[in-house]
C-alpha cells in the first residue's frame, strides 16, 4: 500500500459503500505534489511504427511492443532498448505476473499469453480478442475486449468467462494497489469505470468514478492506457495528454503528452519505480517523478 500517513474515506456512491485509501491530504493532489521542478520528457527510443504495452518486472526493467512490427523490445543495462521478441504477433498490452513471466493480449493469434524468460509464449487463454491486461497477485486476470464491448477474467486455474460488457470501447484496464477495486478505460466516452473486484472474480458495483477532461466539440476521450501509482492517483493516456486523478476520482491536472502523437499507454520503471515511462505514437520517453508504484506482484504491504 502507500507509503506515509493514511486515511480511510468512506464514500456512498448510488448504494455501494466505498472503502477509499488514500493519503491525509487527498483532496489537495496537485501535479506539483508529482511533478519536479526542471524535469521534463527524455527521449527513450524511437523509429517505431506504434509503441504500447509497457510494463515493468521485478528489478525495475521496462519491458514494451512495437504492435504494427510485432516487437517486443526491454531496456538494456544503458537503457537502450534491444530486442526481447523478434516475432510476437501482434501482442499489444502487458503485464509482469506474480510468476514472473511477462502476460501479453496476442491479438493476432487471439490469444492471452505468457513469455518466459527466454521470449518463449505459453498460451493462458484462446479464441479471445483483448487489448490491454492487468495480472493479479493470485495469478488471475482480466483482459478488455474492445470489439465485443466486453470485460474479461481468466481464473488461476485459466478458466475464462466474460464479467462486465457494455462500454463503448474498454481499453486500459488496472487495479488499485489494494487490488480490490478495477478500473477500466472507456475510450469512447468520457469516464473511467470502477468495479469492486469480489473474492471468485466478479465485478460488481460498475460506477463512473473518473471524468476526463475532454477536448472542444468532443463527447470521447480516448483513454487508452493507464497506471495507479502507491497513493492511489491514476494517471491516463488520453487525446489531451497524460490526465491523473487523485483517489476520490477528482481531476488533479492534465500532463503534456512529449510530441504531437498518439499518446498510448504509462507505466513506473527504474530501479527506484519513480520515473513514468510513456509510449507515444513511433517513440518512448520517461520522466523521473516524485511520485512510485506499487507492483501488483510485491509483497502485501509493502
Amino acid at each position: 500500500m502507500a507509503r506515509g500517513i493514511q486515511v480511510l474515506a468512506l464514500i456512498v456512491i448510488t448504494g455501494w459503500l466505498l472503502l477509499v485509501p488514500c493519503v491525509a491530504v487527498a483532496q489537495d493532489m496537485a501535479l506539483k505534489d508529482v511533478l519536479i521542478e526542471g524535469e521534463d520528457w527524455q527521449l527513450v527510443g524511437e523509429g517505431f511504427a506504434f509503441t504500447e504495452g509497457p510494463a515493468v518486472d521485478s528489478n525495475g526493467n521496462l519491458y514494451f511492443t512495437d504492435v504494427f512490427r510485432a516487437k517486443i523490445y526491454r531496456l538494456d543495462a544503458q537503457g537502450k532498448p534491444e530486442m526481447f521478441v523478434d516475432q510476437s504477433y501482434g501482442t499489444n498490452g502487458m503485464m509482469f505476473g506474480p510468476d514472473g513471466r511477462l502476460y501479453g493480449c496476442q491479438n493476432a493469434k487471439k490469444r492471452i499469453v505468457a513469455y518466459d524468460s527466454a521470449g518463449k509464449d505459453t498460451a493462458i487463454a484462446e479464441d479471445v480478442n483483448s487489448n490491454d491486461i492487468v495480472v493479479v497477485r493470485s495469478g488471475a486476470l482480466y483482459f478488455t475486449d474492445p470489439e465485443h464491448h466486453q470485460v474479461w477474467y481468466v481464473s488461476p486455474k485459466g478458466e475464462k468467462r466474460v464479467v462486465d460488457t457494455g462500454l463503448g470501447y474498454p481499453n486500459g484496464i488496472r487495479l488499485w494497489p489494494d487490488q480490490g477495486t478495477l478500473v477500466v478505460a472507456d475510450m469512447k466516452g468520457p469516464n473511467l469505470w470502477a468495479y469492486r473486484v469480489e473474492a471468485n472474480g466478479d465485478l460488481k458495483f460498475k460506477q463512473p468514478y473518473y471524468t476526463m477532461r475532454l477536448a472542444p466539440d468532443k463527447t470521447d476521450s480516448a483513454a487508452d492506457g493507464l497506471t495507479i501509482d502507491s497513493a492511489g492517483r491514476v494517471y491516463v493516456a488520453t487525446r489531451l495528454g497524460l490526465q491523473m486523478f487523485d483517489p476520490t476520482g477528482r481531476l488533479c491536472g492534465v500532463i503534456a503528452s512529449p510530441q504531437k502523437a498518439w499518446l498510448s499507454n504509462v507505466v513506473f520503471a527504474g530501479p527506484k519505480l519513480d520515473t513514468l515511462y510513456v509510449t507515444c505514437s513511433n517513440k518512448v520517453y520517461k520522466r523521473k517523478v516524485k511520485a512510485t508504484v506499487f507492483r501488483y506482484f510485491d509483497p502485501a504491504g509493502k
